[in-house]
């Protein structure tokens, strides 16, 4: 059975060329095209989708209230449209908290010409929206927390200087990713996180992060030091790995080839950390679509890290993680509520165990 796409979108031109991308795949139908919000409502309740695309910016009502108000009253997968701005990230951002599964963004130069170049990624996002878990969420209010929820600090500086936290994530991955940074205490150990978004997302991603959390969230720039209590996110346009500088561990950015279609790739950023930290990583995989970071994992495990993944009733899209465990690559599996904790519990306990020999 094809997957029914709804297109909601105030451009002609982007609802003409998003309809001729998703009617070319076999496995999807496009139901309708409504060019707000207000049309869509009618649309929704006459054509009954599997998928949304949603514009972020509409008339008549704005696009981040009618996706409020859709995952409250009809929680359905949709995919937020987003231009390449940062007010356009920013707006994004908040829409994926909303309940938004993920987003596709605009092309800066020639509409037509750059969607069409988009074909696949467009294809792939809608069919990873057809499978995730939409659940009812409370709604957080936008403004910056004060990170109440983080859990005990460590007061262990052997432990939290020797350690490192590597993490990688796709769809789904902004909030997972955001909720097992919220937990982390101001001591915890170097984390370098790894989430599949494009230039331009990651800067406004690590600000908000950064507001929310009692560590100090920032996009890598390469050549910083890994030090306790810090993330670093790749950014949009490189991979990000792990090196060693002398006694210290630090970023490096690649521009290199895409790897499992991606820059960043989560097992660019794995199989460095297998190569540089070995024994005192520690690897998070959390929800996502695809394979990537399932070799890069293994490669960990091989190298003496000890390895976690999410599981799937806490998933948005259970891709990553499945092919993960799939692979041998994961020591334990658990809920995304539970992993912050599962990771300190094992780091502490390795930490002893290190101390007593």
């Amino acid at each position: 059975m094809k997957t029914k796409v709804l297109i909601v979108d105030d451009s002609a031109l982007i609802r003409s060329v998003m309809t001729e991308i998703i009617s070319r795949q076999p496995d999807m139908q496009v139901v309708g095209v409504a060019p707000d919000p207000i049309v869509a409502r009618e649309m929704i309740k006459q054509t009954n989708p599997d998928v949304l695309t949603l514009d972020v910016e509409m008339p008549r009502m704005d696009g981040l209230d009618f996706l409020e108000k859709l995952m409250r009253l009809r929680p359905m997968p949709v995919v937020m449209v987003s231009s390449l701005t940062e007010r356009g990230s920013e707006i994004t951002l908040r829409a994926l908290e909303l309940g938004a599964v993920d987003f596709v963004t605009k092309p800066k130069l020639s509409i037509q010409s750059g969607m069409q170049e988009y074909a696949d990624t467009i294809a792939d996002k809608v069919r990873g929206a057809a499978k995730a878990r939409i659940r009812a969420r409370a709604i957080a209010p936008a403004g910056p927390a004060t990170g109440g929820g983080a859990l005990p600090m460590l007061r262990n500086p052997l432990m939290s200087s020797e350690k490192l936290i590597i993490i990688g994530a796709s769809t789904g991955g902004t909030e997972a990713i955001k909720d097992f940074l919220m937990q982390m205490p101001s001591d915890c150990p170097g984390i370098l996180i790894t989430q599949h978004m494009p230039e331009g997302f990651t800067r406004s991603f690590a600000k908000r992060l950064d507001s929310l959390c009692k560590i100090s969230v920032n996009e890598a720039a390469g050549g910083e030091r890994v030090l306790p209590g810090h993330a670093f996110i790749a950014p949009g346009h490189s991979h990000l790995l792990l090196a060693r500088s002398g006694a210290n561990y630090v970023t490096r950015l690649d521009q290199g080839p895409p790897v499992n279609r991606h820059r960043p790739s989560v097992d660019v950023l794995f199989e460095s950390a297998a190569e540089c930290a070995g024994k005192n990583a520690v690897g998070v995989i959390l929800t996502g679509m695809g394979k990537d970071g399932a070799a890069g994992m293994l490669r960990m495990r091989n190298a003496g890290a000890h390895n976690f993944a999410q599981d799937e009733a806490s998933c948005v899209v259970f891709g990553m993680p499945r092919e993960a465990i799939a692979v041998g690559a994961a020591h334990e599996v658990g809920a995304l509520q539970a992993l912050p904790r599962m990771v300190l519990e094992y780091l502490a306990a390795n930490s002893s165990r290190a101390l007593r020999v």
